[in-house]
């Protein structure tokens, strides 16, 4: 497990619900991927343009820093701290958003670090 700490995935984008998937800090719809290896993700946290936290949906201690690119993804393992990192990054923004955005991230938040 330790190797996979610095190895970038690269691999075919399968999105469930392709359609909806994107970087905006809409929570209003799961967003999911299927990763070659760990199966299926769920989306944590919007990170940057095209960049998105993801964790596996079975062994939720396995985060992924996953870049769309125009012939697929790219899944890098990130570490759990790093993964805790960008998620309250997102929850500083939804702040600013508002109550009800907040709410809905500071929930998947729970759900996924606490």
């Amino acid at each position: 497990m330790a190797g996979l700490q610095a190895t970038a995935w690269r691999a075919r984008l399968n999105a469930v619900g392709l359609n909806r998937f994107s970087s905006s800090g809409d929570v209003s719809s799961e967003r999911y991927l299927n990763h070659p290896t760990f199966g299926m993700l769920y989306r944590v946290a919007p990170v940057a343009e095209s960049k998105d936290l993801f964790a596996t949906l079975y062994a939720q201690r396995i985060f992924f820093l996953v870049t769309l690119q125009s012939r697929g993804a790219m899944f890098e393992v990130i570490p759990l701290m790093d993964a805790r990192h960008f998620a309250e990054q997102n929850l500083a923004r939804a702040r600013r958003e508002g109550p009800d955005v907040l709410a809905r991230w500071r929930q998947l938040f729970d759900q996924t670090f606490i």
